[in-house]
Parts: structure tokens; sequence; C-alpha cells
């Protein structure tokens, strides 16, 4: 399904290439099609009247994607979700909204990347809501890769039912000031959550990841790992936080934030904090902070290796461990191509 502009194209996208049983729609269809389903779940996860991002996203979104996978539905190939901005000069804004409902016992994967053709500002305010049902699988990519004066904020809400896995993998390179809001309810026993992400951050950039992984039930686990590299006079946030409410006991959650700052002007602030009222749990939480090894870059460089290919190897040697939680080898390969590309400049 490709967006540009924020507005759906039928030329370009190809919905008609799932299995008949599945929805995908943009949502003015999936409003006039599946009426029921999206009434019952779209505007219901994502508060409005908490976070004044979403609130202006429910006002004035005109367009977005529906994902609707029944019951005992395994979806082999990846759905995509692309959206294309071409300014061309002219500013813009778009508020897409992404709903994905997947039935018990089913298992989808799901790519949103945002990407760009022409150079100008514009303003992308993404709401995404995500709805696991008992025992099903959902693997999710984010990839923005923006252009310097674009603006993107993202909200993904995901709810998550008994038995249910959310595997989510944030990648963040473009964007001249970035937000996402990642928040996940843990709503039923036996949950797993895996959230990664990792952001890349020069010139005067500014990137900031919020997360909330919320235990509800007991004998769930979750896992978060962010990974950042900064230089000039980059900036970024990591706020995260594992909040176990006191019904949830046998939970197991775990977060990190590790960073590389590559230059004296870049700044990052990293919070990552537990709120547990629950006793018999095993939870932990850190947050390094740190610059490239001179031992590591002096042992590459007695092996013939140029400074700035040392520097390069190292860096990507850090982000590595990201990209390897995707599971589909030509996008883990094309993911670590871009990436390679934009160290390689420095």
């Amino acid at each position: 399904m490709v967006f540009i502009n924020g507005r759906y194209s039928q030329t370009l996208s190809s919905p008609d290439a799932l299995p008949g049983e599945i929805s995908l729609l943009n949502l003015p269809a999936a409003l006039t099609e599946k009426t029921g389903i999206v009434n019952r779940h779209i505007a219901k996860f994502a508060s409005f009247e908490q976070d004044s991002f979403v609130a202006l996203n429910t006002a004035f979104s005109a367009d977005g994607l529906v994902l609707i996978v029944p019951d005992n539905t395994h979806v082999t190939n990846p759905v995509h979700l692309l959206n294309v901005a071409d300014p061309d000069g002219t500013p813009y804004q778009s508020h897409p909204r992404i709903l994905l409902v997947v039935g018990k016992n089913s298992e989808v994967s799901f790519i949103e990347s945002y990407r760009y053709l022409s150079e100008g500002a514009y303003f992308h305010n993404a709401v995404t809501e995500i709805v696991a049902g008992e025992n099903s699988v959902i693997n999710h990519i984010k990839f923005q890769d923006e252009n310097r004066q674009a603006y993107h904020i993202s909200t993904c809400q995901v709810q998550q039912a008994s038995g249910s896995t959310f595997n989510t993998v944030n990648l963040d390179l473009g964007g001249a000031l970035v937000r996402n809001n990642l928040n996940v309810l843990l709503n039923g026993e036996n949950c797993v959550s895996e959230l990664s992400g990792f952001y890349l951050a020069s010139g005067t950039q500014h990137i900031d990841n919020h997360t909330f992984v919320d235990h509800a039930m007991p004998h769930s686990q979750s896992n978060q790992l962010y990974k950042g590299i900064l230089s000039d006079r980059a900036s970024g946030v990591f706020s995260g936080t594992i909040y176990v409410r006191p019904d949830a006991q046998k939970t197991n959650a775990f977060q990190s934030n590790k960073n590389l700052l590559l230059s004296d002007s870049a700044e990052i602030n990293s919070k990552p904090q537990l709120k547990i009222y629950a006793d018999d749990v095993k939870c932990t939480h850190g947050a390094t902070i740190g610059e490239l090894d001179e031992q590591a870059l002096f042992y590459l460089r007695q092996r013939g290796i140029t400074k700035e290919h040392a520097r390069t190897m190292l860096q990507f040697a850090f982000a590595a461990e990201i990209f390897e939680k995707i599971s589909f080898p030509k996008v883990k390969e094309t993911v670590r191509q871009i990436v390679e590309q934009y160290l390689s400049k420095g």
C-alpha cells in the first residue's frame, strides 16, 4: 500500500496480492466496507484525551490503512505500508491513521516505512493502533528516513491478548525533529513483547523515543533494547518505562539503552524507569553512553584499514545487534545497506 503526501495511491498499490480472507483497505474504504470492526477498534486505544498529537490525528486524519487478519490465518509475505513524501518545496501536513486487527492463532508481519522524493518542509503525524488476538504473532518494522526538513511524530499503541507475541524493530535515520511514542499493554497472561530500536543522528537532528510497557496480567515477558549513534550537534532522548501492576506477578521485564557519541557537541538524555507494584517479578533496566574504543580503532588500523573505514566498521558492529532482529532477509539486507551508506558518509 503506497501513500503519497498522506494520500492513498491506488495505481501504485497492490492490496489484492494478499489472500482473499484478509482485508487490506485504505481508511475511507474500510469505514464503508468494514464499518463494524473498524468502529469497534479505531480510536479506542490511542488516547486522544491525553495526547495532543493523537487528538490532532483523530481530528484531521483523511486517509490511512486498515489491515484485518481473521482467526487461524498465517500471512506468509509481509504487508508493506510505504509513505512517500514529495513536498517539492511546498510545505504540507498529513495525519495517517493505521489500524491492525489480528485474530487469535494468526500471524502477520507489517512494515511501516517513511521515505522522501524531494526536499522541503512537511509534517507527518502518524497514529498506529495494533490489536493482537489470543496466541497471535505480530512482527512489526518501522523504518523512518525522511528528509532533513521533516517533522515526524509517531504514536503506536499495542493491545495484547493472552498468549500473543509482539515483535517490533524501530529504525530512525532521517528527519529534523522526530518523536516516537510506543505504548504496549500486555493485557493477558503469557504475553511476549520484544521492542528494539536504532537511531542515527547527525547535523542538528533531534530524535526522541518514548516507550511505555504496561504489564497488566501475570506470567508475561517484555524486552527492550534501543541503541543510538549521535554525531555533530545532534541530540536524542530515550525515555522508557516498565510498569508492573499489582496483579502482574511472575513478570519478567528488561530494558536497556546504549549510545555512542561521536563528537563533544552531541547529546543524549537517557531515562530508563521501573514502576513496580508487584513483589514476585524479575525486572532490570540500564543505560550506557560512551565513545568509540580507541584500542579497537588502533587494532583495525594496524591491519591496513583506514581510520574512516575503521570508524564505520565499529559503528556498524555496534548497531548490528538491532538489525539481526529483523526476520526477513531481504528487508534486513536493505536496511543494512542504507545504514552503511549513512555511516560511510561520516
